[in-house]
């Protein structure tokens, strides 16, 4: 027997090789030591052998198999066509490993069948799973599911996932884990509104600072399914995969399917270990943004489809004024795109409203120092277009119907090459021929009957959006791209490998986003989620917000404003500029360090901040939400700081003080800061100003 120990600083994932079987994985979790031995796992993890049962201890395989009479989910399910082929027992043919990685190779001589598995450690703790499955006998094999897993301890029995929908997304729900499953499924070609994001499991209670935690995420933008499954075996375990419809995943003899990773995390520190694992991963790709995240505004909400060149060299010179650094016009440049109901899909720019074409905004917003974003949507089209006219073929659907209408659109076939081509050439040509530093990249509906020459299409539609995406970038390798699905319906670490910023909601309702960028963050860092400053009036929910709380909901993450700049007052602009000027001389610091977040249960607020790695700076968020029952707030304990260190603690007044129901502040506010230890403020706490409801606080800590 071979040991085989995967190791960060703070997870282990340990497995033992078992003859020619496939390997037997031992455990995923808390670190071990590097001296751990295969005896001693042996001595204490054996399980006993129960009446009734096999005559050996049942072994979790590292792909568990129906053959092994695993109770749980098989990592692989399918079959040929005529029903044999259907259990699989594969024998390793290659194996290789270090502290870091692990690869292993697999063959089913009666199934004909070849299975490749990579598992990384990355530094942060986070496990990457990926699978392959090579079809080498006769015929056809159809393949139902090649879903990665990985164990959970019998004695982590609370779920925390995350539901929504459009302009709610990412609410969290919680449920006790008991015998048997729950599985989440996304159908409409992405992870949708409704996504859980992460699917976490952990001790009874466990929080943004406390208790253990194991979570998986899927890498993947299409169809998926995740599980957290206990057995009265004494088994459980934590997965995803993609979902297939009916006969959607078919291999030829010699074709291989490349399941979507696998992203696993272990904290023995609640949440906040879990998104620190998922940010460290996040941040070492190669992909990832490293220039300052630029101030961006966006035209939508200010101006909607009102697009002339008056009223948007009026806005730009606004933006201008109030320290903007790119300027993005949205929906309405193009074809006969007046309203919603028309022209999408026909992506050259309209003679009707740009009749000198975009140069004279491009030049106007570049002369004021700003470079300039644009907005598409190419995976749909109106029926009302010139592209479904000419060539109705290129709906994805299924001969001899129309899938139901969604906002007026359908989606296109992108896996037929002559679209995929057409698309690709108008965005290059738009790309190219005009000075475009930033492409905000919509999908404002899911698929429905959606099919590729008769078969199910979700699969080859989410590679041919990948491959048009990876396409562009290798010919405009200096356009950053954003993605957007109605909002936050497509979030998830397959397409911010191919993307530079999500907008996380279509609302900017700013008690709203205070939950849907906290729990966006759960999985993705800040500087990655589009946040921002909108008007006093949210156009999605009708509420009215103060200034402070718009603004502390949006500078932690990569800011935007989406707002009629030119219609400000003087007083307006200023406080703007202010916002403007002290998250560009912060966005450094809020965009490296550790997110932290406090649970707090008996007021109605949303804390959350950012710690320096070093602990020598930290820059918190305090939103009164609601209502207080208790007159005054009390203290707030904040978490993630040196304990031995003295901290100049400072309010941060960004272009207007928050409202307050007081008489007399707390000493360190009335005074404009305070210094205090690290220890005080961990185990004590920081009085707090009695905020009205819906105002924020932003709370500036240094190191002295």
């Amino acid at each position: 027997m071979t040991l085989i120990h995967l190791r960060s600083e703070t997870t282990s994932f340990i497995a033992a090789t078992d003859g020619d079987a496939l390997p037997v994985v031992l455990h995923w979790g808390a670190r071990l030591p590097d001296a751990v031995s295969a005896e001693e796992l042996e001595a204490t993890l054996r399980a006993p052998v129960p009446h009734c049962s096999m005559d050996e201890p049942l072994a979790r395989r590292i792909v568990p198999l129906a053959v092994d009479r695993w109770r749980l989910r098989d990592g692989l399910r399918g079959s040929a066509p005529d029903g044999t082929r259907f259990a699989p027992c594969f024998r390793t043919t290659a194996l290789s490993h270090d502290d870091a990685s692990l690869r292993l190779g697999a063959h089913d001589a009666t199934a004909g069948l070849d299975l490749s598995l990579t598992y990384t450690m990355h530094p942060d703790g986070l496990l990457q799973i990926g699978a392959a499955l090579t079809n080498v006998g006769p015929g056809p094999y159809a393949v139902a599911a090649l879903e990665s897993s990985v164990p959970l301890p019998m004695d982590a029995v609370e779920v925390l996932d995350l539901t929504g929908r459009w302009c709610r997304e990412r609410t969290p729900q919680r449920l006790p884990l008991g015998m048997g499953s729950w599985v989440r499924e996304s159908y409409e070609g992405r992870p949708s509104h409704d996504g859980p994001l992460a699917l976490c499991v952990g001790d009874p209670g466990f929080g943004f600072r406390a208790g253990r935690v194991w979570a998986v995420h899927l890498a993947w933008s299409g169809d998926c399914v995740s599980f957290a499954e206990r057995s009265p075996g004494g088994f459980a375990q934590l997965g995803a995969g993609e979902m297939f419809a009916p006969g959607e995943m078919i291999l030829a003899p010699g074709e291989t399917y490349d399941a979507p990773d696998l992203l696993a995390a272990y904290s023995a520190r609640g949440l906040d270990g879990i998104s620190a694992a998922f940010h460290g991963f996040v941040r070492s790709r190669p992909s990832h943004p490293t220039t300052p995240r630029k101030v961006l505004l966006n035209t939508w909400e200010a101006v909607y489809f009102d697009h002339r060149l008056e009223v948007l060299t009026e806005l730009a010179d606004a933006a201008a004024e109030a320290g903007v650094e790119r300027f993005v016009l949205d929906d309405g440049w193009f074809g006969s795109r007046r309203n919603d109901t028309k022209g999408l899909g026909d992506w050259v720019v309209s003679q009707e409203v740009w009749p000198d074409g975009l140069g004279p905004l491009i030049d106007h917003v570049r002369s004021r120092g700003m470079d300039f974003g644009i907005w598409v949507e190419p995976e749909m089209a109106n029926p009302d277009s010139d592209l479904l006219r000419e060539h109705p073929d290129w709906m994805l659907a299924v001969e001899g119907r129309d899938p139901l209408l969604a906002r007026h659109q359908q989606v296109i076939d992108l896996a037929n090459e002559e679209c995929f081509a057409h698309i690709l050439g108008r965005l290059d040509a738009l790309l190219s021929d005009n000075a475009i530093a930033f492409v905000k990249w919509d999908d404002n509906r899911g698929l429905t009957d959606a099919a590729h020459e008769g078969r199910a299409a979700a699969h080859g539609q989410t590679i041919a959006l990948y491959r048009l995406f990876d396409t562009l970038r290798e010919r405009h390798p200096d356009v950053e791209f954003e993605t957007c699905a109605s909002g936050g319906g497509r979030v998830d670490l397959g397409i911010l490998a191919r993307t530079d910023r999500l907008w996380a909601s279509d609302t900017i309702d700013a008690i709203e986003r205070q939950q849907i960028n906290l729990w966006t963050s759960l999985v993705v860092p800040p500087e990655l989620i589009g946040q921002h400053i909108g008007g006093p009036h949210a156009h999605t929910t009708g509420r009215t917000s103060p200034f402070p709380l718009r603004v502390a909901s949006a500078v932690f993450g990569h800011l935007g404003i989406e707002w009629n700049l030119a219609t400000l007052t003087p007083a307006q602009m200023t406080m703007v500029k202010t916002a403007v000027e002290w998250y560009k001389a912060h966005r450094g610091f809020l965009h490296s360090g550790d997110v932290v977040r406090i649970d707090d249960a008996t007021r109605p607020v949303v804390v959350h901040g950012v710690v320096a790695r070093d602990r020598r700076e930290a820059i918190f968020s305090y939103a009164q939400i609601g209502t207080n029952v208790t007159e005054f707030p009390g203290l707030l304990r904040l978490d993630g700081l040196d304990p031995a260190a003295t901290y100049r603690v400072e309010p941060v007044m960004l272009g207007e003080i928050p409202g307050t129901q007081q008489k007399a502040g707390p000493a360190w506010w009335s005074a404009g800061g305070a210094d205090i230890s690290g220890a005080v403020l961990m185990d004590l706490g920081l009085s707090l100003p009695a905020l009205h409801p819906e105002q924020a606080l932003v709370i500036h800590l240094t190191a002295k």
